[in-house]
Formats: C-alpha cells, structure tokens, sequence
C-alpha cells in the first residue's frame, strides 16, 4: 500500500459535513484545512472522535493525516473526518477493519436535517394556535 510513499484517499460525511481525507506512512501529523489539529478543533471532545480510529487500530503515530472538510458544524465535522479516517484506515490493511466495524466507525451516519414544510414553524412544529 504505502511502502511506496504513495496515499490514500477516502471521504466522510455527516449531516451536511463533507471530509476529504488522504493518508499516508509519516510521523503522525494531522492536518485540517492546512491547520493544526489542536487549533481547527478546540474542544477535547472534537480531537478525540478524530483521532478515535487511529488509536482503536493502534496506527497513532504512523501515518500522516491530510484533510480538507467543508460544511456543518464542528461535531458534524470531526465525524466525517471520523468516518473518512476510518475508511481510508480499512483500505490500508485488512486486519484493520473488524476493529473499527465494531467501534462503529466505518457506519454512515444518515441522519439528516429535516426540510421546513409551509403551513408549519418548522420541520414539524405547527404555529400556536389561538382560540380568540
């Protein structure tokens, strides 16, 4: 795979978050958008559902991390980097992918945002109704 230098590439999504996600063999760095891991996602929370499937296929530290995500909020975020991370992971080796299927990792979350309806508030929610 990457005896060569060469890197893979995979994608996350989730909600309206997209995550390009290329990996190759280095020193463990992880780059998010050209920044530092630490100061694109600043709460811990953020930082550890990142790094979740590297240290659940014992990888931290062994492969350089590069990726470029757009749209959502932060937690939307840090799960398609989640989720995009741990596909890239499966392609590296085979022996990777029953640890992170069973973390859950390697599952699309398809929950979306629910479209506002006319007539109503919200998705769901209908105006107050008032008697007089």
């Amino acid at each position: 795979m990457t005896e060569d230098g060469s890197t893979i590439w995979a994608v996350g999504r989730r909600k309206s978050a997209v995550a390009r996600v290329r990996l190759r063999r280095g020193s463990g760095q992880v780059l998010i958008n050209q920044r530092d891991l630490d100061s694109y996602f600043t709460i811990e929370r953020e930082r550890a559902t990142v790094l979740a499937p590297l240290k659940v296929t014992k990888t931290l530290g062994k492969f350089d991390v590069i990726v470029r995500v757009s749209g959502g909020g932060p937690t939307g975020q840090a799960e398609a980097v989640r989720l995009g991370l741990a596909r890239a992971l499966s392609t590296v080796s085979e022996e990777n992918i029953p640890p992170l299927r069973e973390a859950g990792f390697l599952t699309r979350d398809s929950r979306i945002k629910e479209r506002k309806k006319y007539g109503r508030r919200g998705a769901r929610r209908g105006f107050q109704f008032s008697k007089r």
